[in-house]
């Protein structure tokens, strides 16, 4: 079975070594151009690139599909299916139509909940105790096709999105892995989602960042959990802004973002019920530090 393989994080090239690992037949990989990255806006390629380079499988990066060549290219490839994952592009139709046995693409969510580019992240900060990754076909709508199968995972009380990412990629590939082999004996049905239950996962952006105490300690709590590693949740505490890194639920109370005082494991600040405890935050310019050792050197004036 001819595997054409589409994608670019770091979820993807999980996913792509894991295929590689259980012998499957990828031709061809499809992952975003390089980009400039960094201070000196070095051009650096994807995580999946680097994967296909270091197997020595033919690597495409088209910056879309509207040139008819594009398409073409992939044609010759004669895929009986193409794998997506996290590849960054909605596939038009004419694509789609290219590999006999279709598109399948793994998602980081229970669909039909959290379609989406933020699925994992607004699991955590809408504070679920489950996800996991689906299965499915693709349709030019997206995250809309049928599902083919679903691994579920519970998400622990203090881990964070890229902590859960990073488990998330094991299952999807694990998925991805069995959903081929699946075809490789024979047909595969899907089942169709239920619009009734259909909620989305946008994109983050760093106006989200700021920490709004007036919400609840778990809500607050999860709020942190969620934008980490990006965009990071922050706070103004003593006329400072700081990234918040960690965080966890803690006894106490007062008014909404009232310093409480420190502890020997963190900061602690008053929401609008309850309070958490700050573990580790970063000054503008300084480098992440555990609260305690951050406020031995910056005394509060309480």
């Amino acid at each position: 079975m001819r595997v054409v393989f589409m994608g670019t994080p770091d979820i993807a090239a999980t996913c792509l070594k894991k295929i590689l690992a259980d012998g499957f037949e990828v031709v061809g990989v499809y992952t975003q151009p390089d980009r400039p990255k960094g201070r000196g806006m070095k051009m650096v390629c994807s995580p999946v690139k680097e994967v296909t380079l270091a197997a020595g499988i033919p690597v495409f990066q088209p910056e879309n599909f509207r040139e008819e060549a594009s398409v073409q290219q992939l044609r010759d490839l004669q895929p009986d299916i193409c794998a997506v994952v996290a590849y960054g592009r909605i596939l038009p139709q004419k694509v789609l139509e290219v590999p006999k046995r279709g598109c399948i693409n793994i998602h980081a969510s229970i669909l039909p909940k959290y379609r989406g580019s933020a699925p994992y992240q607004w699991a955590v900060l809408d504070g679920l105790e489950e996800t996991g990754v689906t299965a499915m076909y693709l349709t030019r709508e997206m995250d809309a096709g049928d599902i083919i199968d679903v691994s579920r995972t519970p998400i622990g009380e203090n881990e964070t999105a890229g902590e859960l990412l990073d488990r998330l990629a094991v299952l999807g590939a694990d998925l991805l892995s069995k959903t081929l082999s699946r075809f490789a004996q024979g047909e595969v049905e899907g089942t169709a989602q239920d619009a009734s239950q259909v909620s989305y996962a946008p994109m983050l952006d760093k106006s989200m960042s700021p920490i709004d105490w007036t919400k609840t300690a778990r809500q607050v709590h999860n709020h942190v959990r969620g934008l980490h590693p990006w965009p990071v949740a922050t706070a103004e505490i003593q006329g400072k802004l700081f990234k918040v890194h960690a965080t966890r639920v803690a006894k106490g109370s007062g008014e909404p973002g009232q310093i409480l005082g420190l502890t020997k494991t963190g900061l602690l600040v008053a929401c609008g019920e309850g309070a958490v405890e700050i573990l580790s935050l970063q000054a503008e310019g300084g480098k992440r530090m555990s609260a305690p050792d951050y406020f031995r050197g910056h005394p509060l004036q309480l």
